[in-house]
């Protein structure tokens, strides 16, 4: 495929990647019952022993507040996940994954991570590790703007 300028346009080629692995990831999740967006929120659950915010949710991945509104409200309709009231905050409600929302995010996980490994196939092992570390960094710096 010849992109001509654009090959040279790092906005368009991240934009771009992101649209595969998007589609790729979306249509692995779905064996779970998931897409990328609920995955994602379900993986901070995950990771959040005590809970998340859905503010801190919606900083994390960069959704306006309503949007993770929706996507807790479908992972609780899925029994993936629970709403608790803050210990610190009564007027803050956690985000807390179950013991079932755990398993598929396992489960989830390792089919997602070999769908990225094959959409970066063209990069070898310490490449994708290069590429996430990154991105990781450049999602990082953005979030501690505020961007």
């Amino acid at each position: 495929m010849n992109l001509g300028s654009l090959a040279d346009d790092a906005g368009f080629l991240l934009s771009r990647a992101s649209g595969l692995v998007v589609r790729g990831a979306n249509a692995v999740l779905a064996e779970h019952g998931l897409r990328v967006r609920q995955y994602s929120v379900l993986s901070l659950a995950v990771d959040a022993a005590d809970g998340i915010s859905q503010r801190d949710l919606a900083g994390a991945l960069g959704l306006d507040p309503s949007q993770v509104v929706g996507l807790v409200d479908e992972l609780q309709a899925a029994g993936l996940v629970d709403r608790r009231p803050s210990p610190g905050d009564r007027r803050t409600r956690l985000v807390v994954a179950t013991a079932r929302g755990c398993e598929v995010r396992a489960a989830a996980a390792e089919g997602a991570r070999a769908d990225v490994r094959r959409q970066l196939g063209a990069l070898t092992g310490a490449e994708q590790e290069t590429l996430r570390a990154l991105l990781a960094r450049v999602v990082t710096e953005a979030g501690s703007r505020g961007d």
